[in-house]
């Protein structure tokens, strides 16, 4: 069935790119991380914004981890996350692009979680 692709696919996406980006925030290879910080966050956190890119890559890990196996829970987290990264990107007024990348990202992934709940009611 074509929407068993579908939802492998996107399973895939939403699994794996957060787990990479996750894992880039220690290394900084794709990108330096800090930069798509707020500067209003950076002003007010109690460390520097390596350190705190640190944690976010973390919270990534274990929400890409949480989309391979527990989609139902992961797909929501993955969502919300990506907008909210992007409303803290339109609220610096930098990096727009990337904000409405990360919406659209964010809408596939809500997308995600409904495939993922229309599956469980049919199971």
């Amino acid at each position: 069935m074509e929407t068993t692709k579908v939802w492998t696919i996107l399973k895939f996406t939403y699994g794996i790119v957060p787990i990479v980006a996750g894992l880039d925030k220690f290394t900084n290879i794709l990108t330096d991380w800090a930069q798509y910080l707020n500067p209003a966050i950076a002003d007010i956190l109690p460390m520097e914004p390596y350190t705190f890119m640190m944690i976010v890559g973390v919270i990534e890990i274990v929400a890409g981890l949480l989309v391979l196996f527990k989609p139902e829970l992961g797909g929501i987290i993955v969502s919300a996350w990506l907008v909210a990264i992007a409303l803290t990107l339109l609220a610096s007024g930098k990096y727009l692009d990337v904000a409405v990348r990360d919406i659209v990202m964010g809408i596939g992934a809500y997308c995600f979680w409904l495939l993922t709940k229309a599956r469980l009611k049919t199971a």
